[in-house]
C-alpha cells in the first residue's frame, strides 16, 4: 500500500495514504471476528461432506464444466474464494493433500471448529497469543496420546487384507464405493507392485491413472504394464504382438533437412525423380536400420508421413507415431529399452521387451488403445479406469489416488490408528484431562482445543442421521468408562461402535498431520490484528 509520511505544524508525523477513501481498514477484535467468520463459512462447506455417509458437491466452473466430488481438497480448489483468509483454508486443504493425500476434509473442519471456539475465548477477554500458546500445548498432548493408543501394522506384499481393509475406509466415503473392494484392491496391488520395502519408499512415477468413459466402473483394471491413448499408425497392421522387441525413437521418420535456410530447385522431371527416389532410399535406410536390430515394433515421439508408413507396412513393421514425453519415458522404464535420438544410434541392446502388445478397442466407438504388457520391468503399472460419463472417471481418479496415497504412507510409516472419530474423542478427552493440570490461563484455551475435536465425531454423526450431541455424550462415556479407545461413531449402522471390529483403520500420519497443519493454521490467524486493503477486499 503506498503512502507518503508528512509533519502537521507542531512536527507530529502523520501518514498520508493515496485513495484514502477507497481504501478500507480491520483492526483488532474486528479483524479477529472477520477471519474467523470466513474461515467457519468455509469449514461450514465442507462439513456435510465428512465420512462415509458425506453428500457430494456439484460444482460448475466459469466453462461450464461440472465436477461431483465431496474431496475437500477439490471442493476448496473450485471454489471461487475471494476473502485472504479463506483462501488460506483452501492453501491448508492442499498442503494436506499434497502431504499425506486423505484427510483434506477433516483437516479444514477441525481448523474452523478451533477457530470457533477461539472466538469464544478473544470474547471473554483472553489474548489471542495466550489462545495460540494454549492451542499449541493441546497439540503436543493430542500428538503424545495419538502415538500411545496407535497399533503397529504389519505391511508386507504377502499378507494384503488388512492393507485392503485399510483403502477400504479410504474409498468409504468416495462415489466408488459400489465397487469397493475391487479399487481397494486395485490400490493395493498397484502400491505393492511399485513399492521398496529397503528404502520404505514409493515412487509414484511408476503408477499411471488413465481413464476413458464408457463401460461400468465394474470394469475397472490393474495392468501391470503401459496403457497409451493411440493405435497402430496403419490400419492393417496386427493388433496383437506376442514377445515384442520395442524401438523407442525420438527421432522422425523423415528424410534430413538442413538446420539452416535453404532453397532447393526442381527445374526438371528428372530433378524431381532425382528427389523422390532420394528420399525413398533414406526411408529404406531408416527401416533396414530399425529391422536389422531385431525390432519388431516402433514407438515415435513424432510423426511420419504416408510414404513411411506404407513402407513401414510393406516390411511388416508395426509402428506407433505421436507418442507423448511423459509416456515415452514410462513405456521405456517398463520394457527396460533406452530412448534413441538418432537411427544411427539404434542397437540390439537398446530395445525393450514386452510380452505382449495389443490394441483395446471400446464398443462401438472408433476410440483405440495399446497396452503393453508382461514387460521386464514389472515395476511399472497403470490403473485404467471406466466410468458411465466423464465426472465418474475423474471422481474414480481422485479416489484411486487417495488410497494409493494412504497406502504410501502406511508403507513409510507402519502405524495406525482406528477411524469413525474414536481417535478424536480418545485425544479429546487426554486433553481435558491434561488441561486441569494446568494453572495458567492457557487452561482455557486447552480446554476449547478439547472440545474442537469433537467436532469432527459430531459431523460424522450429524452425517449419518443420529442424534449428534446424544451419539458423542454416549461414546464418550463408553471410552471412559472401558477405557477402550477404539470406540467410535457407528457411520454404517453396524451395530457395533468397535471401529477394530469394522476395521476402520486409518494412519497415524495423516491423523497426526490433521491436528498440527490445522494447530498451525489456527495460530497464524489468531496472530493478525489489523488488515488493510481495497473496501470491497476487507
Amino acid at each position: 500500500m503506498s503512502g507518503s509520511l508528512a509533519f502537521d505544524e507542531y512536527g507530529r508525523p502523520f501518514i498520508i495514504i493515496r485513495d484514502q477513501e477507497r481504501k478500507s481498514r480491520l483492526t483488532g477484535i474486528e479483524a479477529h471476528k472477520s477471519h474467523i467468520m470466513a474461515a467457519k463459512a468455509v469449514a461450514g462447506v465442507l462439513r456435510t461432506s465428512l465420512g462415509p455417509k458425506g453428500l457430494d458437491k456439484l460444482l460448475v466452473s466459469p466453462d461450464g464444466d461440472i465436477t461431483v466430488t465431496n474431496d475437500g481438497a477439490t471442493i476448496l480448489k473450485q471454489m471461487d474464494v475471494q476473502h485472504q483468509i479463506a483462501k488460506l483454508m483452501v492453501q491448508l486443504s492442499q498442503s494436506q493433500d499434497d502431504e499425506i493425500g486423505d484427510g483434506t476434509t477433516g483437516v479444514v473442519v477441525l481448523a474452523g471448529a478451533l477457530l470457533e471456539q477461539a472466538e469464544k475465548l478473544l470474547d471473554r477477554g483472553i489474548h489471542p497469543i495466550r489462545v495460540a500458546d494454549g492451542y499449541e500445548m493441546a497439540a503436543t498432548v493430542a500428538c503424545e496420546h495419538l502415538e500411545k493408543i496407535s497399533e503397529g501394522f504389519k505391511v508386507t506384499p504377502k499378507d494384503r487384507e488388512d492393507l485392503i481393509r485399510l483403502a477400504m475406509t479410504t474409498l468409504g466415503s468416495k462415489i466408488v464405493n459400489r465397487c469397493h473392494r475391487q479399487m481397494a484392491e486395485i490400490a493395493v496391488d498397484a502400491i505393492m507392485s511399485v513399492a521398496d520395502f529397503d528404502r520404505k519408499d514409493v515412487d509414484f512415477e511408476l503408477i499411471k491413472v488413465e481413464g476413458k468413459v464408457g463401460g461400468k466402473m465394474e470394469d475397472t483394471m490393474l495392468i501391470k504394464g503401459v496403457i497409451i491413448d493411440k493405435d497402430m499408425s496403419h490400419p492393417q497392421m496386427p493388433k496383437n504382438i506376442k514377445d515384442a522387441k520395442i524401438a523407442i525413437l525420438t527421432c522422425p521418420f523423415e528424410p534430413p533437412k538442413p538446420k539452416t535456410k535453404h532453397g532447393l530447385e526442381v527445374k526438371s522431371v528428372e530433378d524431381y525423380r532425382k528427389l523422390r527416389e532420394y528420399e525413398l532410399q533414406k526411408f529404406e535406410t531408416m527401416v533396414k536400420q530399425v529391422k536389422d536390430t531385431g525390432a519388431n515394433l516402433v514407438i515415435c515421439q513424432w510423426g511420419f508421413d504416408d510414404e513411411a508408413n506404407h513402407l513401414l507396412l510393406q516390411r511388416k513393421l508395426p509402428a506407433v507415431r505421436w507418442v507423448g514425453g511423459p509416456e515415452i519415458e514410462l513405456i521405456a522404464i517398463a520394457t527396460g529399452g533406452r530412448i534413441v535420438p538418432r537411427f544411427e544410434e539404434l542397437t540390439k541392446e537398446k530395445l525393450g521387451t514386452a510380452g505382449t502388445v495389443r490394441e483395446l478397442s471400446f464398443g462401438t466407438t472408433k476410440e483405440k488403445m495399446l497396452v503393453i504388457e508382461d514387460c521386464n520391468n514389472s515395476r511399472a503399472v497403470t490403473i485404467f479406469i471406466r466410468g458411465g460419463n466423464k465426472m465418474i472417471v475423474e471422481e474414480g481418479k481422485r479416489s484411486i489416488h487417495d488410497a494409493l496415497c494412504v497406502i504410501r504412507n502406511l508403507v513409510k510409516d507402519s502405524r495406525i490408528v482406528y477411524g469413525g472419530g474414536a481417535p478424536e474423542i480418545s485425544c479429546s478427552l487426554a486433553v481435558a484431562e491434561a488441561a486441569k493440570k494446568i494453572s495458567t490461563l492457557e487452561q482455557y484455551a486447552m480446554k476449547s482445543f478439547s472440545e474442537a475435536l469433537e467436532s469432527v465425531p459430531l459431523a460424522l454423526a450429524e452425517n449419518s442421521g443420529f442424534a449428534p450431541i446424544h451419539t458423542l455424550a454416549d461414546i464418550k462415556s463408553r471410552q471412559i468408562k472401558e477405557k477402550n479407545p477404539r470406540l467410535g461413531i457407528d457411520c454404517l449402522n453396524k451395530g457395533t461402535n468397535e471401529m477394530k471390529t469394522q476395521s476402520v483403520i486409518e494412519t497415524l500420519s495423516s491423523k497426526r498431520a490433521q491436528i498440527l497443519l490445522a494447530v498451525q493454521l489456527t495460530k497464524m490467524i489468531l496472530k493478525i490484528d489489523d488488515v488493510r486493503g481495497s473496501a470491497d477486499q476487507v
